[in-house]
């Protein structure tokens, strides 16, 4: 590229703070976010160099300090996709006592799926309300693929049978992805971290879950 200047940066946590403070740079205060707010949305542009997310994510009130109190206390994190899955690290986790789930590859949720004739995403959701145990407290749930599993999610939550600490909804797409977060912002008894309109994704919603344990990691 003509005229490009290259930063001769190598580390790879070099590489991330300038990042961070190149997005600071051209996100100057005051901002759409502030405090934990904004760390998460940073690191959400950081993942996908997308500052069009400074109009579209959307916190509950509570939204950050559960998504702490949660992780602080060694929660369970039920991802919907492998990706959303391995985006959260085992180092991060590791030191909090949590532990990531998907069940999309479970022998018993591709059973129930084609028994009850609906998507995975939707029977893992079932699956998961019903046998993932949590004794450290309400789980984290982090979507950032499937509609169907955040639709089916709400509908849980509306009957009482699940009560997440934590709803990461970011589903991707054009069938259903705007209507389920729609859904979810419009709900107010679970706290929530959502994007308003199509966008989303795993890789997004892992960085959210990043950020809220990097807020809780550096209070030790």
């Amino acid at each position: 590229m003509s005229g490009a200047k290259v930063v001769d940066i190598r580390r790879g946590e070099d590489i991330e703070a300038e990042s961070l403070r190149i997005i600071e740079s051209e996100v100057p205060e005051p901002r759409p976010y502030a405090g934990g707010e904004w760390l998460v949305v940073r690191r959400m542009i950081h993942t996908t160099a997308d500052f069009e997310l400074l109009d579209l994510v959307r916190f509950h009130p509570e939204a950050v300090e559960a998504g702490r109190s949660a992780l602080a206390g060694g929660c369970t994190l039920v991802t919907d996709t492998e990706m959303a899955r391995v985006g959260i690290p085992d180092r991060r986790m590791d030191a909090l006592s949590c532990s990531v789930r998907c069940l999309m590859r479970d022998p018993e949720v591709l059973a129930l799926s084609q028994a009850q004739g609906t998507t995975r995403a939707r029977a893992a959701v079932d699956f998961a309300v019903e046998r993932i145990d949590a004794p450290r407290g309400p789980a984290i749930w982090v979507v950032g693929n499937a509609p169907t599993a955040l639709l089916r999610l709400l509908e849980h939550v509306e009957a009482g049978r699940a009560e997440p600490a934590l709803i990461i909804g970011m589903p991707v797409g054009f069938v259903n992805a705007a209507e389920s977060k729609a859904l979810l912002m419009a709900q107010t008894k679970i706290p929530y971290i959502a994007i308003q309109g199509r966008k989303g994704g795993s890789a997004l919603a892992a960085s959210a879950v990043n950020a809220l344990a990097e807020l809780v990691l550096s209070a030790k």
